[in-house]
């Protein structure tokens, strides 16, 4: 999916472009057979309830673990609990992010119901996120028509330990954006872009998000401090904010270090093959060439579609272990060259992929 473009981010450095009338980009796309992929196109209610229904049953459980150890374990036990809760809620973006395909289950009512929860329980703003999202699938790091994930990815220790820990810097920046969106006010060549006054109703939706967010949580908020249960808004309102190094180590690759502008989907997106715990809370987007190629198909299906597409890709990392041996790699090279960025070997490379002549091996 990338990264979720952070509405408080300064602009980008080059202006945005979402014009009705833009070309079409011709991407390559392993060839899989039609009748294969009508088979894998195929969402079903039963999986998609599996899949968001079991994510927020163990958040239930987690969260239930951590609230009720307070005061009844030693306090390194109850830490554990809550960075255990705080390492599975952070994900519930990945969730997020496949709800707002509408991939996950064969009926849309469920699909806009599971929407709405883990957009408020993750401080989410889905109308923003399907209009950027959109433009990052057609146009993948190609600015400025993709400004959702802009080359060269940005990957810092200092970043990765805001997430592991305590995200103070991403509650206050949460919070400021809420806040800003509740008197209607848009920031960034990006947001005018994807809200234009042309269209206000969009518009309008964007900010009312932006108030139910900030409304709900704060009455979460006071409501349990008058009852006295303290710790239920760090269980349920600041659980996106600690914990997150996990979904880091996880989310962070999908195109860090890789080539823009180019139309082959192998060369801009990764794809890292983890254990299958990490597999179900990221939702399996560790398939994220396969994604990109085949949004339709479920996340539940890209297991199956990288099967059928084997033979047609990159060597994928094994583990994350091996991934960010790669990326830690990609990243001293470009220290010494800025302009270098990591182009994997394709067994058979796309005519429509010309990047720029690099060495293939870091």
């Amino acid at each position: 999916m990338g990264p979720l473009l952070e509405l408080t981010q300064s602009p980008p450095p080059v202006e945005p472009h979402v014009a009705k009338d833009k070309p079409r980009i011709q991407w390559y796309r392993c060839p899989v057979a039609s009748k294969e992929l009508r088979t894998l196109n195929q969402c079903s209610n039963v999986k998609g309830f599996l899949q968001a229904g079991g994510h927020l049953a163990l958040l239930a459980v987690t969260g239930s673990a951590a609230y009720f150890s307070a005061g009844r374990l030693p306090w390194p036990a109850m830490l554990i609990f809550f960075f255990i809760h705080g390492t599975c809620y952070r994900f519930l973006i990945n969730g997020f992010h496949e709800l707002v395909h509408e991939s996950v289950f064969k009926t849309r009512w469920p699909n806009r119901f599971f929407l709405v929860i883990y957009s408020f329980l993750g401080w989410y703003n889905h109308i923003y996120f399907w209009k950027s999202h959109t433009e990052h699938h057609k146009y993948t790091l190609h600015p400025p028509d993709d400004l959702e994930v802009v080359a060269p990815v940005p990957v810092s220790l200092k970043a990765f330990l805001h997430c592991a820990l305590v995200d103070l810097q991403g509650f206050y920046n949460t919070l400021k954006v809420n806040i800003r969106l509740s008197f209607g006010r848009l920031n960034g060549p990006w947001e005018h872009a994807l809200f234009p006054e042309s269209e206000p109703v969009m518009r309008r939706r964007f900010f009312n998000w932006g108030r139910i967010v900030l409304v709900g949580h704060t009455v979460i908020t006071i409501a349990c401090c008058y009852f006295d249960l303290w710790l239920l808004p760090i269980v349920i309102c600041l659980g996106p904010f600690y914990a997150g190094g996990l979904q880091y180590l996880c989310d962070k690759p999908q195109h860090v270090g890789l080539p823009d502008n180019v139309s082959d989907f192998r060369l801009c997106c990764r794809t890292v093959i983890v254990n299958p715990l990490f597999r179900f809370l990221h939702w399996n987007m560790d398939y994220h060439i396969e994604h990109h190629m085949y949004a339709g198909v479920p996340c539940y299906n890209l297991s199956t579609l990288h099967k059928l597409v084997l033979n047609d890709m990159p060597h994928c990392p094994h583990g994350l272990y091996e991934c960010w041996t790669q990326i830690a790699a990609i990243l001293k090279r470009q220290r010494q060259d800025p302009d270098y960025t990591f182009v994997p070997q394709l067994p058979n490379p796309a005519d429509t992929s010309k990047p720029q002549a690099l060495p293939t091996q870091v």
